[in-house]
Order: structure tokens, then C-alpha cells, then sequence
């Protein structure tokens, strides 16, 4: 088995992320996270780029991938900073339009050592409704990826019809469900996968989902024949169904700071390879490497992968 397939120039495909917009204030090195009542200190602070959709973006072209951005932002600091960011990452931002009447959202990441917690004020993430992602938007890309199901509320209505258009226009497409705050999870997704072609959820994510808990029978629950599900298992790796049973790829060991984000670059790697046609065990991989190599650093985004050492991972690990 080969690292990785070679990029060909006619597979290397313009991604359309249509998702939330806002700013992730990571606190590192808590013992554990704060009970009511309770302060603990933080060894670390950092202002970073935020959002399973932006942290999925910037991984993509991080990895050489052109990306353009769609969603909803305020016309504030906060969202300003996140533009800056978008365009310093080589993003189209052209569809980007600051509302005065919104106000950009903010995300507290609670570092401990054994995973990390997070407190979101979601301010315009649940204000982008699917009948704003015009077709000519659509039309300029070939792959559309959306994040966060649950948090953009008015998006998640009409999301399988944005699904249904890019289909309609031939584009593939890709689900990040992401974690709902309500933890009611909702009998609506299971229509939205219709229109879905790579779903990406997490293990405790999935098995909300379906109420299942063992992992085979969560996968088994959500096959319908069209959509491709990819569990991320953090330290336990990824997995996916494939044949009737598990194909699982490890998680690969890193000198780790911070687990933020890690799944969105898992999906940026996951999506890097498999829009370029390659192997399913190669998109395990490089989803994996880039989800692992990412926690190198504080935030989603200050240590993302690039193509060299991603492979320079596998090869170490062949």
C-alpha cells in the first residue's frame, strides 16, 4: 500500500464550506474543567481562529486545496479577526458580508489533560438560512462541506435542500453534525443523509445519533446505501464500514498540546484525500495524521498539517 495516491491536476477540487464563523478562546493546562462554584487556573491563554467549519477550511488549504467561505458574521472585532484569518489562509471570502446586526460568535475551549470542554456563544452561526447559499455560489465549486448541524439552527431546516441543489449541480457533498447542546439529536438528520455523500461525525456523536451503543451496529444503523460514515475515535483513531465490517485506522502518536479542533482537521485530511479518488485505508490515514498532527499546538488551526508532513508521518508509520 502506498502512502498516498499521486495528486493529479483534474482531481484537485474547488471546496465550498458553507458554516459557522467565530473566535475560539483556548485556556490549556487545567487539571480539570470548573465545577459551579469553583475557579481553577489556566497555565496558557490563546485568541485563535474558531469553528468546526473554519478550522475544516483552513486545513483544506493548508493542504493546497482552493477553498472559498460561506456564513454569517458581525460586522465587530471579533469578526473582523476572523476574516483577517480566512484571507491570511488563502480562503475566497468574496461571499463574506459583515451584518452590524449580528455579532460574530465566541468559543471558550477548557484544555485539561484528558479531553477539553467548550462554552459557545453562537451570535450569527444560527442565522444563515440555506436559501442564501445562492447556486452561482454553488456552481463555482465542486464539493460542498457544511459543519455544525445542530448549532446553525436556521440552516439545519432547509440543509437537505442545499444538499439536494449541490447534488442537482454536481457537486459531492460532506456533513459534519458536530455536538448538539440540547443533546435531543433529532429524527431530521436521518433525511438530511439522503442527500449526503461522506458523514463525519464523532463516536459519542454517532452513538447519540442512532442510540447505539456498540460501534458496528451504530454504523450498520446509519447505512443507507449512499452515505459513507467515518467515525473519528480521537486517541482510538477513525473507523468505517466497510464490506459488512469495521475497517479502523489508529491514531498516530504526537508530542500533543491541545485536542481543539482536531476533528475538523481530521476531516479537512479525510476530504483532501478522497476528493482526490484515492484508497479508502489512504483517507483513513491522512484524516488521521492530519487530526493527530494538528494537536501539536494550542487551537484548531496554529499547527495544522501541511502535505509534507503529513507524509512524512505515514511514511515513518509504513
Amino acid at each position: 500500500m502506498t502512502v498516498a495516491g499521486p495528486a493529479k491536476p483534474d482531481l484537485i477540487k474547488h471546496v465550498l464550506v458553507v458554516g459557522e464563523v467565530n473566535v475560539d478562546l483556548v485556556l490549556k493546562g487545567l487539571h480539570a474543567a470548573p465545577a459551579p462554584g469553583q475557579e481553577v487556573l489556566a497555565d496558557d491563554f490563546l485568541m485563535t481562529p474558531g469553528s468546526s467549519s473554519m478550522i475544516c477550511a483552513m486545513g483544506l488549504a493548508r493542504l493546497g486545496n482552493p477553498v472559498a467561505f460561506h456564513g454569517k458574521l458581525g460586522r465587530d472585532a471579533w469578526g473582523e479577526y476572523c476574516l483577517d484569518a480566512l484571507r491570511s489562509a488563502g480562503i475566497d471570502v468574496a461571499s463574506l458580508q459583515p451584518d452590524a446586526a449580528l455579532r460574530t460568535g465566541v468559543t471558550v475551549s477548557l484544555s485539561t489533560p484528558r479531553d477539553r470542554s467548550l462554552v459557545t456563544f453562537a451570535g450569527a452561526i444560527a442565522s444563515l438560512h440555506a436559501e442564501e447559499v445562492d447556486t452561482a455560489l454553488l456552481e463555482r465549486a465542486e464539493h460542498l462541506h457544511v459543519s455544525s448541524y445542530y448549532l446553525q439552527k436556521a440552516l439545519r431546516a432547509g440543509c437537505r435542500d442545499l444538499l439536494a441543489r449541490a447534488h442537482a449541480v454536481g457537486l459531492s457533498t460532506s456533513l459534519d453534525p458536530g455536538f448538539d447542546p440540547e443533546q435531543q439529536w433529532g429524527s431530521d438528520l436521518s433525511d438530511t443523509l439522503q442527500e449526503v455523500d461522506l458523514f463525519l461525525p464523532n463516536e459519542e456523536e454517532l452513538k447519540a445519533i442512532t442510540g447505539h451503543h456498540d460501534l458496528l451496529d451504530a454504523l450498520i444503523a446509519l447505512d443507507n446505501g449512499r452515505t459513507r460514515t467515518v467515525v473519528k475515535r480521537g486517541r482510538l483513531g477513525c473507523a468505517t464500514l466497510h464490506e459488512g465490517k469495521l475497517l479502523e485506522v489508529p491514531a498516530h502518536v504526537v508530542d500533543a498540546v491541545d485536542s481543539t479542533g482536531a476533528g475538523d482537521s481530521f476531516d479537512a485530511g479525510f476530504l483532501h484525500a478522497w476528493l482526490r479518488e484515492w484508497s479508502l485505508q489512504d483517507c483513513l490515514r491522512w484524516g488521521s495524521a492530519c487530526g493527530s498532527l494538528s494537536t501539536r499546538g494550542m487551537g484548531g488551526t496554529t499547527r495544522q498539517a501541511s502535505v509534507d508532513e503529513v507524509q512524512a508521518l505515514l511514511a515513518g508509520a509504513a
